[in-house]
């Protein structure tokens, strides 16, 4: 019988406690695999160095007259502007058919994305050609059963219709967006702007941000500084910065994510921390006979020390592997549903993170009871009741 056989015996001495305990630190690290891979699906959306994007300098939220498109696309250094617009909607029902549809200028949008906008030329064709065209992510698609010409209502929770006096729009799905993972257009429907802006009820002419490519990289902060410089003191100031900076200002408005993973993992850790440790010591306690026993038959006071810190480690890692399997298995089944936005899928990183944390909790759950058990005399040991 060798080491690992009796750390084994004795994890499992007492299954229901183990098993909580096991369960516990599941849990814990089933969030952090959430939490992670979270972050990591906001923070590794494809970027082009020479792709900026102007707002307005008040809040994200602000729109911009149309007319400042026009000058921003005749900047010196721009190589190709377009437009988008938030209209906010939804299908069927709040909150779970949440879609993040933009109107769009379809030929100038294709210019700006065009590396994420893989779709056929048929299908590009009549998205162009018809004003109530609607393209939508593939997994946006499959999620809700729509088809390749099919008429799609769409509502929303901001405009309406000046048309029909409703807060839904018609649109026909014209053709469907491949978005593997990093592409700017994960979980997107796209409308046109024109349509749009001409059934709206109130702000007409106003656009919500100005995505544009640079001639080069090396003029983006000029480029940045000029148009911010040409819409200074106006009644619609502007702020323009880099591809990147902009989708973690967007991703700022579902909060500080970095925050609410520290504080939600780092208070899952110290409670299990402080259960673990608790338990491993009364474990230890439990077996003061056991100990002065085994250093009878000769087994060293290393050896020990060794045994009784494998059980913590070996404990912390079966509930991390499980607790990362569970939030592999979760976010594996969220992608294959689709949804309405960043497509998360599982980061490769958290398998690293969570050895380290899982070898850190070990480490410090298990070395003050595996150190008592270090120096315990065989003599103390038969002497406690």
């Amino acid at each position: 019988m060798n080491d690992l056989t009796l750390m084994s015996k004795n994890l499992w001495r007492k299954p229901v406690r183990t098993i909580l305990l096991i369960v516990s630190i599941t849990i814990a690290f089933l969030i952090l695999t959430l939490m992670l891979s979270f972050n990591h699906a906001l923070n590794n959306v494809n970027t082009l160095p020479t792709r900026m994007v102007t707002l307005s300098k008040i809040n994200f939220t602000e729109s911009l007259p149309i007319a400042h498109y026009d000058r921003i696309a005749r900047t010196e250094g721009v190589a190709v502007a377009t437009h988008m617009n938030w209209f906010g909607g939804y299908y069927q029902e709040m909150p779970r058919g949440f879609l993040p549809v933009f109107a769009i200028d379809p030929e100038t949008y294709f210019q700006v994305y065009a590396e994420d906008l893989q779709i056929p030329a048929a299908q590009r064709d009549a998205f162009f050609n018809e004003r109530t065209a609607m393209l939508a992510a593939a997994p946006v698609a499959e999620r809700f059963g729509w088809r390749v010409g099919q008429r799609v209502p769409l509502r929303s929770n901001i405009f309406t219709n000046a048309t029909t006096g409703a807060d839904t729009w018609e649109f026909t799905l014209v053709g469907t967006i491949p978005t593997p993972a990093g592409s700017s257009q994960t979980g997107s429907v796209l409308i046109h702007y024109d349509y749009y802006n001409e059934t709206v009820t109130f702000g007409r002419d106003r656009i919500g941000w100005v995505p544009f490519l640079t001639t080069s990289a090396q003029v983006n902060d000029r480029v940045a500084n000029a148009i911010d410089q040409r819409f200074a003191n106006s009644q619609d100031e502007t702020s323009t910065q880099d591809e990147a900076t902009f989708n973690k200002s967007f991703a700022a408005q579902l909060g500080n994510i970095g925050l609410v993973i520290t504080l939600v993992v780092g208070a899952a850790f110290v409670a299990i921390l402080l259960i673990v440790g608790t338990t491993m010591a009364l474990a230890v306690r439990e077996r003061t006979k056991e100990v002065g026993v085994m250093k009878t038959l000769g087994f060293s006071s290393d050896r020990v020390l060794r045994m009784v810190l494998g059980e913590s480690l070996l404990l912390s890692f079966l509930g991390a592997a499980f607790g990362v399997a569970a939030g592999a298995g979760l976010l594996s089944v969220l992608a294959a549903g689709g949804g309405g936005g960043p497509q998360i899928s599982f980061a490769p990183i958290v398998t690293l993170w969570a050895a380290l944390i899982a070898m850190a909790l070990g480490l410090v759950t298990g070395l003050p009871p595996a150190l008592q058990a270090y120096r315990m005399r065989i003599v103390d040991a038969f002497a406690r009741r």
